[in-house]
């Protein structure tokens, strides 16, 4: 279905806020950019609530426990749902109100994530994630998603050089990460308004500026049609 930046599936007004979600595979550097990011926007004057899923609230950190460091078997439908629980309670509790306070949420992972792991990569319909995904959060979709594109044999290689654990969906095979990155990819060329696509291999500041300069568009945009007031 289309769907405008930030604009809510229920037709309730547009959060005030600014939405940003960074996504891509394990060891592109999103943590990294997340903090650079939101270094910049605090430099700017712009309170930020920096977050992620799972785990963004103390509920969803007993959920990102379960679904990345359980021992054993869980049911692809069942992580699904798990995850989905980790959101309904995330943007009811956190990020609904701090986008209706006209903060700024930079978030690691939202509901493109699911699409790409629990659709792509656990072969569950992608359609059907995205709808539990989207009935969970109310139909909030991100302002903008930056995307670190990187070839899993790297990320696999910058995570061998920095961790000795890893969880359940780091440790997968090549083949599952090679399907989580071209669903990626397939979800931004669906997507192009909402998405920022960018080579993670590129050296860390040059991200960094791409970044920014796409933040202060969007903000400049999402200011034309009524948000942050």
């Amino acid at each position: 279905m289309s769907q405008e930046p930030g604009a809510d599936e229920r037709g309730t007004d547009r959060p005030r806020g600014l939405f940003v979600t960074f996504e891509g595979g394990d060891g592109s550097g999103k943590s990294t950019q997340a903090a650079l990011l939101e270094e910049w926007l605090s430099g700017q004057g712009r309170t930020v609530v920096r977050t992620r899923e799972p785990g963004g609230t103390d509920l969803g950190a007993e959920l990102r426990e379960i679904v990345l460091h359980r021992r054993g078997h869980i049911a692809p439908r069942a992580e699904a749902l798990l995850y989905a629980a980790d959101r309904a309670h995330h943007i009811a509790t956190l990020v609904r109100p701090a986008l209706a306070r006209g903060e700024v949420v930079i978030q690691d992972r939202y509901l493109d994530s699911s699409v790409a792991y629990k659709g792509a990569g656990r072969e569950i319909d992608g359609a059907e994630i995205r709808d539990l995904s989207l009935w969970a959060a109310e139909g909030l979709l991100p302002d903008l998603t930056v995307l670190l594109d990187l070839d899993p044999a790297i990320g696999r290689a910058r995570l061998d050089a920095a961790r000795t654990r890893y969880d359940r969906l780091e440790a997968e095979t090549a083949e599952f990460h090679a399907r989580v990155r071209d669903a990626y990819l397939g979800l931004a060329a669906a997507q192009p308004e909402r998405f920022l696509v960018l080579d993670a291999t590129l050296p860390v500041d040059e991200l960094a500026a791409a970044i920014r300069a796409r933040v202060a568009e969007r903000g400049r945009e999402h200011e034309r049609v009524g948000g942050g007031r």
